[in-house]
């Protein structure tokens, strides 16, 4: 898993453990994820929102979905063609591989191994995210996340804005027992903050775990909390409930957060990978439909006839294609 990860963890700043006393957030639900296809066809495994995690236990988050880890074959890798997006952001998170991305205000780029696209979508925009050619003609690994970040009815119609995030730029910091490396990619932890700036406090952290490690990190009591296994297997909370690989877990209230690394790892990759993540519930209505989060019926209808009539944006001439006008993709 090329996503940063540097060779010596001792070197780094350490997250103390909470004191003795402080109260650890329970487990509340865990949600399997099951798999369904996104975009053009790929792939994805969505724990959230499910029947056992929902809109309520997620907020302010409103989707995540694990794309691969997936070795793709020549012409097999299929990203998301032009669609749009309103109400919301999307952060596009890649571990292994590459995706490039467009939008109609001329931003984007490409992001690979580490790096991360934070896209408020706001008011409205339109963009793409796909593979590079060279990955698609020659094949490889393919593994990330995107996540869906809600923005309060008050910041729904902010303009566009677009963050890139390089893998150099994650803040590195390190467990109390120098066991976890933790990648803080937006927000803060205990002091340590991430390069990506937010509407709304919340707090995005990719960790690993060596064989038998224990995380124990402070955290927020105002925040809702989050954790993902991207791959490995382990327990969380101080009950030591098993989670594995596609599973999400949704934790009650408390100051910190217990994460334990499985002592025999099975799987190519020996770590526990999970991300760990939260923020101050936004508490709104919420209405949705395919790419727009909204707050009433009204707004999605607006959202339509906005998106049909180019008031979002248009697709750049340069990317245009015959398959351009299809109906808007949900991812």
């Amino acid at each position: 898993m090329p996503a940063i990860t540097p060779e010596q963890w001792t070197t780094l700043q350490r997250v103390a453990e909470p004191p003795p006393g402080v109260a650890d957030r329970p487990v509340e639900r865990i949600s399997t994820a099951p798999s369904l296809l996104e975009g053009a066809g790929f792939p994805v495994r969505r724990p959230w929102p499910s029947q056992q995690i929902g809109f309520r236990e997620a907020d302010p988050f409103l989707l995540l979905d694990h794309m691969g880890a997936v070795e793709y074959a020549p012409g097999e890798a299929k990203g998301a063609p032009w669609h749009p997006h309103r109400g919301f952001e999307t952060v596009t998170y890649i571990m292994d591989g590459a995706f490039e991305h467009h939008d109609s205000q001329g931003g984007g780029g490409y992001i690979s191994n580490g790096d991360t696209q934070w896209m408020t979508a706001g008011a409205g925009i339109l963009h793409d995210e796909m593979p590079p050619e060279a990955l698609v003609r020659t094949g490889g690994l393919f593994h990330g996340i995107q996540l869906w970040v809600n923005l309060p009815q008050r910041l729904k119609w902010t303009p566009p804005r677009y963050q890139s995030l390089e893998a150099a730029q994650v803040t590195l910091v390190a467990s109390e027992r120098g066991d976890a490396l933790l990648r803080i990619i937006a927000g803060e932890l205990a002091g340590y903050s991430g390069p990506g700036v937010t509407w709304t406090p919340i707090t995005v952290i990719h960790a690993s775990l060596e064989p038998d490690a224990r995380l124990c990190i402070p955290w927020p009591e105002n925040f809702n909390a989050l954790a993902y296994v991207l791959s490995g297997s382990g327990s969380v909370g101080t009950t030591n409930v098993l989670v594995r690989e596609g599973q999400g877990v949704a934790f009650g209230p408390g100051a910190s957060l217990t994460v334990t690394a499985s002592s025999s790892p099975s799987g190519p990759n020996p770590r526990l990978e999970v991300l760990l993540m939260g923020g101050v519930p936004i508490r709104e209505p919420i209405a949705s439909y395919g790419p727009f989060v909204m707050n009433t019926h009204a707004d999605i209808v607006q959202a339509f006839e906005d998106y049909q009539s180019g008031r979002m944006g248009t697709i750049p001439a340069q990317y245009l294609s015959p398959n351009d006008g299809d109906a808007p993709s949900h991812t």
